[in-house]
């Protein structure tokens, strides 16, 4: 029996690249943006996001409004002049605004969802090693 994926990322962070769209070998179109989020430590990094054409929001966010992605990190291999590289980043299910606090919630609790179908959590939750150390005992 296959389990869900759970591969799942999810971003709060500031859209400051405009959206580029781009065909795939596939013929899919993926929108690529950049969104940029603040670290734990206070840094700040840029995660590069593709997101696909039929996403309705990604075409109209202004630059510097502040989005939700839910998604999926995925690695590609790009051939350009006879050069091999990669790129990863963010595959996008949704990208929402982060004013739009219903769908925000929608998208986090597919998220949330997903992951408890994975089974993943609730293994975590139960394990009496997991919630010792959790408690700061081990």
């Amino acid at each position: 029996m296959s389990q869900p994926p759970s591969n799942l990322v999810v971003i709060r962070g500031v859209r400051t690249a405009p959206p580029r769209p781009r065909v795939q070998p596939s013929g899919d179109v993926l929108h690529h943006l950049a969104v940029t989020t603040t670290l734990g430590d206070g840094s700040r990094t840029s995660v590069p996001v593709a997101a696909p054409a039929a996403a309705p929001a990604v075409s109209r966010l202004a630059r510097g409004a502040e989005v939700v992605v839910v998604g999926a990190v995925r690695r590609r291999l790009l051939r350009a002049g006879g050069a091999t590289g990669s790129r990863t980043e963010v595959v996008a299910d949704r990208v929402v605004p982060a004013t739009r606090s219903s769908q925000v919630a929608s998208a986090l609790g597919r998220a949330a969802a997903s992951l408890m179908a994975a089974g993943r959590p609730h293994r975590l939750a139960r394990s009496p090693v997991r919630a010792e150390r959790v408690r700061g005992v081990a």
